[in-house]
């Protein structure tokens, strides 16, 4: 698809796809995301680290030459003020061009309890497409397994557990006792963690962040190859924007426990709760873009670090058309260097 839309510089019009204009102006957001949540780090104020990391993405949307759309956000109008379902982002257009129509999904701030503790693998993350490329899911959650490309087709969210760790080892050329599964720490998990022991797999429980696990599980070399559990429905759309970049495989199901939030899903188009999703239903879009920047050090990316002169942030971007993946590591001067030159640390 090809649209048009002033250069992150403002110097006037081209065409292009999405990906060629808007990723490096993501990145950028994520990164004000990253740094405002970064200054409150280990202070054990999660909603305000939250709150810092929302406000500084949002001011930072407004540089970028889109018309945006957010389907994935911090909650209904009601409920939050910024960065809500439905909320209208980007930069005001002017001599009459016209912004390309995109659907975006944010969390600022992916695991704010490890931001507010200094634990690792806190990171600011969005993912964009063209207008309808991203299911619009509502604030629930959403059983998931999530693997690597290896895996394609494999996996099965109506299996036993044991199923899908054979399938998952077989595709691997490994044995089930050689893999390591990512499981959110939570009481809702007890059967599925004992039913990983008794396949003889290993597991590594989380506190928070099962977003950038189910990137990890996507990245060879990584030493994760599957992440199982109920997550939160939002970053599950999220996490299938990266598997589309990545070519990794992910199924998963909306937990629907009430009428209310069955009428809530209709409200929103989605007609059978019972449906079995796979990364092209929950990230459908042909351009996709996905990005990430560190808040706090983790296995993918390096946290926000701060020195004399300015700062400097890890960041990754990738795009599903083309397929790239790109790690970006940029020093950010806020003022002129001391004597000795500029710090990179």
């Amino acid at each position: 698809m090809a649209v048009q839309a002033t250069d992150t510089s403002g110097a006037g019009a081209r065409t292009g796809g999405i990906e060629q204009q808007l990723a490096l102006a993501l990145v950028r957001v994520a990164e004000e995301a990253a740094l405002a949540s970064a200054r409150t780090m280990g202070q054990g104020d999660r909603k305000g680290a939250d709150h810092a990391a929302v406000q500084a993405m949002r001011h930072a949307f407004e540089e970028v030459p889109i018309n945006g759309t957010i389907v994935i956000g911090e909650g209904e109008r009601d409920e939050a003020p910024m960065l809500y379902i439905g909320e209208r982002v980007g930069a005001t257009p002017r001599d009459g061009v016209e912004f390309p129509r995109i659907d975006i999904a944010v969390d600022p701030l992916e695991g704010t309890n490890l931001c507010a503790t200094g634990a690792p693998n806190s990171i600011a993350v969005l993912a964009a497409s063209e207008a309808g490329g991203l299911l619009h899911a509502p604030d629930c959650y959403m059983e998931k397994i999530i693997a690597g490309p290896a895996t394609q087709g494999a996996l099965d969210i109506n299996a036993p557990v044991w199923d899908n760790l054979k399938a998952i080892a077989s595709r691997l050329d490994r044995q089930v006792k050689d893999l390591v599964v990512i499981v959110l720490d939570r009481p809702r998990h007890e059967k599925l963690i004992e039913d990983i022991r008794k396949a003889g797999a290993r597991i590594r429980l989380i506190g928070d962040g099962d977003l950038s696990a189910g990137i990890a599980a996507a990245v060879r070399g990584t030493g994760v190859h599957a992440v199982m559990g109920t997550g939160g429905a939002p970053e599950g759309v999220i996490t299938a924007a990266a598997m589309r970049c990545l070519h990794g495989e992910m199924v998963g199901r909306l937990v629907v426990d009430n009428a209310e939030l069955e009428k809530r899903m209709e409200r929103m188009g989605i007609t059978d709760a019972k449906k079995v999703y796979r990364a092209e239903d929950l990230a459908p879009g042909k351009q996709i873009i996905f990005v990430a920047c560190g808040v706090t050090p983790g296995s993918l990316l390096q946290g926000v670090r701060f020195f004399g002169d300015g700062y400097r942030t890890h960041s990754v971007v990738m795009t599903s058309n083309p397929n790239n993946v790109r790690f970006i590591d940029t020093v950010h001067l806020s003022r002129k260097p001391g004597p000795r030159g500029v710090r990179l640390y």
